[in-house]
């Protein structure tokens, strides 16, 4: 009974001091309390149980067996204390390492919330990132596409004046041309126009007045089309105007002039009334085409004979027009070569003293003998030469022939030592800035005296920049050239300039010459040039002479210097001697004491012109 108790104080003693402590350390591990008592305090039970019963039994022996009992049990009973003893250790070991569990799981699970904190702001923050990624995205995405508008509009559009360009006409005219083919009725036109003298404006304003007049052209253009027409800038000055769906080909001709119309009243540019006029090309779809580009081309050559006819003007393209300009690309390549094959050559007409009818020199006229199609009117290819900058080259070619020459005739007899020779100076050459050293070092190279050549610009060549013009005749007659005005009285009013002009020689027209027995208006200008000569101290020379009518009244005129076929056309140098040799009937009749026809006066005239 004794032992019975005990061994239930002990179990009562087991079950509190394990299950505080299992309770303990289920909390702290997080684990159920009957998994973690029966993991770590179930074997203790014997432990308990058997030293409770160990001691009752030990009890009931010294009160029955005395010391002895003692003596025996002492040993049994050491190694239970210490079996006890190493059972408490384990158990605050066993309690340490459920602290130290405690504290790892603590920190692990501080550790894992601060790992899901930062996952869940790292999550957020990508949110964020792709919000911001995908908002970023939407406005690269309008950006490309208010780009991609720009883009488009850049490239359909000019950019001074905003209007369609040449690539955006060239794809309307090909769907019009393809309307076209399929309705018989339907028609179209283009109109090509190009700014006349736009240069001017450029040179004399500056190139932001030349912008704004572009500008202001292509809202007066867009005033005179309809919704269904288009206007294009295809660059520099020069516009092309779509016309859709149009009646009859008279519309087209119609608004051409319209925009003459409307280019009458000036534009106001900064302060500066500007007038301008325009040269326009039509081309009609009842001519056939199956491509844009020729349609352009034809409008543009229309153009180009609108100009040629004094601008200011339409004309309506035919298939003659580019016969023509076929031919003259072909003739601007053969007279590219013609100077290196030696087609070019020199004619001299000669120049009479009207007061004696001795010889007063020649003026040397270019021509073109063409290997295939013969001899050339200067009259086609002269214009043409001015047109691609070639009459450069060709002006100082004649220049050099005509003063070679010169020296040779000079030389051949001491009475043809005072012979002057003329060259005639084009516009394209005024304009080049090395003109007076090129006349200089042609001078030097073939020794002739600088007064003994007279350079001959025309009347429009010098009014075209009055200014400029003045500066280079100065230049020029520094040199010790004599000077002369070509063709005075066709060109510009230039007689408020004149006295500026350092002039030796005013030449008269043919034009008035030819007429001075017809029209007495004639006679009188010639009377006014010849006197306005006279008073400035300038000689004149008269050009287109062929009757003796007109031989007479040049002399009474008191006309220094004639030419002309009553004299004797253009011929080779070599034969000017066979020329001399003859006695000319008009010589004979007007001059009778005149002697040997090849007696010098004071001049001799050699030009590059067309007559």
């Amino acid at each position: 009974m004794f032992i019975s108790a005990i061994a239930m104080m002990a179990l009562v003693q087991y079950l509190s001091n394990t299950g505080i402590s299992a309770i303990g350390l289920a909390l702290k591990a997080g684990q159920p309390i009957w998994r973690t008592w029966h993991a770590h305090y179930l074997w203790t039970s014997f432990t308990y149980l058997g030293g409770a019963m160990v001691a009752a039994v030990s009890s009931n022996s010294i009160e029955k067996a005395g010391l002895t009992i003692l003596i025996i049990g002492t040993p049994v009973i050491s190694a239970l204390y210490f079996t006890y003893h190493k059972y408490m250790g384990e158990i605050k070991v066993s309690a340490a390492q459920a602290e130290q569990a405690g504290r790892e799981r603590a920190e692990a699970e501080k550790a894992r919330a601060e790992a899901e904190r930062e996952r869940a702001e790292q999550a957020e923050r990508h949110v964020e990132e792709l919000n911001r990624y995908i908002s970023e995205q939407d406005r690269i995405s309008a950006q490309l596409q208010e780009s991609k508008d720009h883009f488009r509009h850049a490239a359909f559009h000019d950019t001074l004046t905003s209007l369609p360009n040449r690539a955006l006409l060239t794809e309307n005219l090909k769907f019009v041309i393809e309307r076209a083919k399929q309705h018989e009725d339907y028609q179209f036109a283009v109109l090509f126009l190009d700014l006349d003298r736009f240069k001017n404006v450029n040179d004399s304003l500056g190139h932001s007045i030349g912008d704004q007049l572009l500008i202001a052209m292509a809202r007066r253009l867009e005033s005179c089309i309809r919704g269904v027409d288009m206007v294009a800038r295809l660059g520099g000055d020069e516009f092309a105007i779509l016309l859709d769906s149009i009646p009859s080909s008279a519309e087209a001709t119609n608004m051409a002039r319209r925009i003459q119309e409307k280019l009458a009243a000036p534009f106001n540019l900064s302060g500066h009334e500007v007038f301008t006029t325009t040269s326009i090309g039509i081309a009609l779809s009842s001519t056939g085409y199956d491509h844009s580009e020729n349609m352009l081309r034809d409008a543009d050559t229309a153009m180009y004979r609108a100009k040629a006819q004094g601008k200011a003007c339409y004309e309506v393209f035919d298939k003659g027009m580019h016969a023509r300009a076929v031919y003259l690309l072909q003739m601007e390549n053969d007279l590219r070569r013609a100077l290196d094959r030696e087609e070019l050559c020199v004619y001299y007409q000669p120049i009479v003293s009207l007061e004696n009818g001795h010889l007063a020199g020649f003026e040397a006229l270019i021509r073109w003998q063409h290997p295939e199609h013969g001899f050339i009117s200067p009259v086609d290819f002269i214009s043409l030469a001015e047109d691609t900058g070639l009459i450069a080259p060709i002006g100082l070619w004649i220049l050099r022939r005509a003063c070679q020459q010169l020296c040779q005739w000079q030389w051949q007899s001491p009475s043809n030592r005072s012979l002057f020779m003329s060259v005639n100076l084009s516009s394209k050459q005024v304009a080049q800035a090395n003109l007076v050293n090129q006349i200089r070092d042609i001078l030097q190279e073939t020794h002739v005296d600088a007064r003994h050549l007279k350079l001959e610009i025309t009347e429009s060549a010098v009014m075209e920049n009055a200014e400029t013009a003045v500066q280079l005749l100065k230049r020029l007659k520094s040199l010790g050239v004599q000077l002369s005005i070509d063709d005075f009285g066709t060109g510009y009013s230039s007689l408020g300039y004149l006295h500026r002009f350092p002039v030796d020689t005013l030449k008269i027209d043919r034009s008035f010459v030819g007429r001075i027995g017809e029209a007495a208006e004639d006679i009188e200008i010639v009377r006014t040039i010849v006197s306005l000569a006279d008073n400035m101290g300038m000689e004149v020379v008269a050009e287109g002479v062929e009757t003796l009518a007109q031989l007479a009244q040049l002399r009474n005129l008191k006309c220094q210097y004639g030419q002309g076929y009553l004299f004797s056309r253009p011929i080779e140098a070599s034969s000017i001697d066979t020329w001399i040799s003859r006695k000319p009937h008009w010589q004979a009749t007007l001059f009778p004491t005149a002697g040997d026809y090849f007696v010098p006066a004071q001049t001799a005239v050699v030009q590059l012109k067309s007559a």
